[in-house]
């Protein structure tokens, strides 16, 4: 039986309530989504995470947002605290894939088997402040480079990523968690910069979408267009499972249950359902639905990467990246 469209994030606090858990029987969600409200401690996070699978009676995914820097939901003391990407791309692809094994390696004792990770999107001068040091760099060379590194990284360790911001987000200078951006930059440019480091990881299981409006090509924002999840699929070449960014975020317009609706519409596999209520869920998973045969395909295809970690020396590995990354890393 197919699964809901959706990956569920409203998990109020530390431990899952009886009413979340039968919420989630019900709805049967693809996967969940943990944020800082959910993390407490090693053995809660491990506790967290075995009782959303016994929710949904499988082993379903669980991601989060582990870049690193001011987007990391899992931190000291308990767990290590990373740079931003930025700040460590100039010590180069074996440093990236070192920092996201050790990160993959951490979420996968918690309990956790994917990550949204890595940020291709091409840094700008303007690229809003929420953004920039989330990226690998300004050249699409290098950050399609230093972003292979780090999604191999991540599956090493039995992690599967999640790139993001399909088909580009560097351009934004507005926030998309308030602001719907827009870029006015031509389709051609868009190919040349935006559009190449998703094409070149093109083969990854998971993608997501990004909330902006690309007016050479469509206007509405890419989540809600059947034109630009097109050109994910047939120009960039991406045939992974692919799903939203939140669709709280008040970069969209209309109820939340319009924008899953729209976003399935457009030819998105899931919906991202970060915050809210199990009242705010409920036609969100409805306006979803299941899992469309070619969506559960990508799914199917994107399971079969999860695997056991590789068992590497992680305290030898520690110690190269320290090497490596000496003006930033940490104890």
């Amino acid at each position: 039986m197919a699964q809901n469209a959706t990956i569920l994030g409203g998990i109020a606090g530390t431990d899952l309530t009886a009413a979340e858990r039968d919420f989630f029987r019900s709805a049967d969600p693809w996967g969940f989504i943990l944020f800082g409200r959910n993390v407490e401690s090693p053995e809660q996070l491990r506790r967290l995470t075995a009782d959303l699978r016994n929710a949904v009676g499988r082993d379903a995914v669980i991601t989060v947002d582990q870049e690193g820097g001011r987007v990391q939901r899992l931190r000291a003391p308990h767990w290590q605290e990373w740079p931003a990407p930025l700040d460590q791309a100039d010590a180069g692809e074996r440093a990236m894939w070192l920092r996201y094994y050790l990160i993959g390696r951490e979420l996968r004792e918690a309990g956790i088997d994917s990550d949204c990770a890595p940020t291709l999107d091409v840094a700008q001068a303007d690229t809003h402040p929420f953004l920039r040091n989330r990226c690998f760099g300004t050249d699409p060379v290098r950050v399609a480079g230093l972003g292979r590194a780090a999604a191999d990284g991540l599956l090493a360790a039995g992690v599967l990523p999640v790139m993001k911001h399909m088909p580009g987000h560097g351009r934004a200078i507005a926030d998309s968690h308030h602001d719907l951006p827009t870029v006015t930059a031509s389709q051609p440019d868009l190919e040349a910069l935006d559009f190449a480091p998703f094409r070149a990881l093109n083969d990854l299981p998971m993608g997501m979408t990004a909330h902006i409006r690309f007016t050479a090509l469509d206007d509405a924002p890419a989540t809600a267009s059947t034109r630009m999840i097109g050109l994910i699929r047939d120009d960039i070449g991406f045939d992974g499972l692919l799903m939203t960014d939140d669709i709280t975020m008040n970069a969209l317009s209309g109820t939340e249950a319009e924008r899953a609706a729209a976003s399935i519409a457009a030819g998105c596999d899931l919906v991202l359902h970060c915050n809210g209520t199990i009242a705010s869920m409920e036609p969100v998973v409805a306006a979803a639905g299941t899992l469309s045969r070619d969506a559960q395909r990508r799914a199917d295809a994107a399971l079969a990467l999860r695997h056991a970690p590789q068992e590497l020396d992680r305290q030898a590995l520690f110690a190269e990246w320290r090497q490596l990354v000496p003006q930033t890393a940490t104890a």
